[in-house]
């Protein structure tokens, strides 16, 4: 699966911005999809997560009630709705996917993902 994110950009803090990532197979033939951010010198975080034949999400802790994932399976499209941007939500941020299921989904893992885009670079400024 080739994945190709967009949308990234320059927004100012409280701002919205939506990121989104085409995938080059049809999305349910994935089991899951997510995105995952890394800001400099930080450790890859697992942002939110979609089971693509059930559409369960979960979401990491910092970014509850602020963002949200979702699926549009006749473009082959992965969404990523930002709300409320905050400056410790600057980053790049990937769009992944992982074909088989795994019980772990919720935890929104790097190790769990087979396939993962280029990135696209967010930046929140006060």
């Amino acid at each position: 699966v080739q994945l190709v994110e967009s949308g990234g950009g320059a927004v100012q803090a409280g701002g919205s911005l939506t990121l989104s990532c085409a995938a080059s197979r049809s999305i349910p033939s994935t089991n899951y999809m997510c995105w995952f951010r890394q800001a400099p010198g930080k450790e890859r975080e697992g942002v939110a997560v979609i089971a693509t034949r059930t559409s369960v999400t979960a979401y990491g802790d910092s970014v509850k009630g602020r963002f949200t994932i979702a699926l549009d399976n006749a473009r082959n499209t992965l969404y990523l709705q930002m709300n409320s941007l905050k400056l410790e939500d600057t980053a790049m941020y990937y769009c992944a996917a992982r074909m088989n299921w795994t019980p772990t989904f919720r935890q929104i893992l790097p190790r769990d993902y087979d396939y993962w885009g280029q990135g696209t670079q967010v930046t929140v400024s006060s």
